[in-house]
């Protein structure tokens, strides 16, 4: 049995200040038995969140990484840093990271191999453009994405790794797939699992649906045979919001 996930990612907003009152706020209450909760925030406030939400259950990810340890990339943050500040996950191919800072799929591997390197679990998105989804090409978009993702990790990786689903024209825009459709590829995603490992494995790995989730929709989603959570944006980042999306996951 797969324990759902729901992973907030609060992409480029709150201040630290602002990151420790939703920590205080969601505590005790974002934490529900048989559901993992991670809160995805910005570089400045891992290390902050980290400290604020220990003896709890929710765990913190990062957004990004570069997969070298280090080295002369201004503005990059390795997988030793991030696995100083006490972080479990990490975002990786984020189709924002694909869009605006030149992401490609042979970049999006390297950063999940860096990513098991250090000890963090990647959430690794992938999912289709608007023009894409109307040529008829979202399993197509999908299978190219999540090959290219996964290629050279070992079986014990793999199930390992969490897959969120997000089709590009859903993210922000409050349309969203309908629960059978997203639920349809994603079982496509699974499959292709299992052809590169096994059915233990693609019955392992969590598989989440991203795309303009919200608290009154998120039950609907979680009904489905292989959804296995969501990677929440703007339902995050109010408390109450995150609250109820962790409740609606059980």
């Amino acid at each position: 049995m797969r324990t759902p996930i729901i992973a907030g990612n609060w992409k480029m907003f709150k201040t630290v200040k602002e990151a420790l009152a939703f920590a205080d706020a969601v505590k005790g209450k974002a934490e529900v038995n048989g559901v993992d909760t991670v809160i995805c925030a910005p570089f400045t406030q891992l290390a902050s969140l980290v400290e604020a939400l220990k003896g709890t259950s929710i765990k913190v990810g990062a957004q990004n990484l570069h997969w070298e340890e280090n080295g002369a990339y201004t503005g990059e943050i390795s997988g030793p840093m991030l696995q100083e500040t006490g972080v479990e996950y990490v975002i990786i191919g984020h189709s924002e990271r694909r869009a605006y800072f030149a992401e490609t799929d042979e970049t999006v591997n390297k950063k999940v191999h860096a990513a098991f390197r250090y000890g963090l679990t990647p959430i690794i998105c992938v999912g289709e453009k608007l023009e894409e989804r109307e040529a008829d090409r979202t399993k197509e978009v999908c299978k190219l994405q999540t090959e290219a993702a996964l290629q050279g990790l070992t079986a014990e990786q793999a199930a390992k790794a969490v897959i969120a689903y997000e089709p590009i024209w859903a993210i922000g825009t409050g349309k969203s797939s309908t629960s059978a459709d997203a639920n349809d590829v994603i079982s496509y995603i699974r499959e292709l699992v299992k052809e590169l490992y096994g059915e233990e494995v693609a019955k392992a790995i969590r598989i989440q649906y991203g795309g303009s989730v919200k608290p009154n929709n998120i039950t609907e989603y979680m009904q489905m045979s292989d959804i296995d959570g969501a990677l929440v944006g703007g339902a995050s980042l109010e408390p109450d919001s995150f609250i109820q999306l962790v409740e609606g996951a059980r």
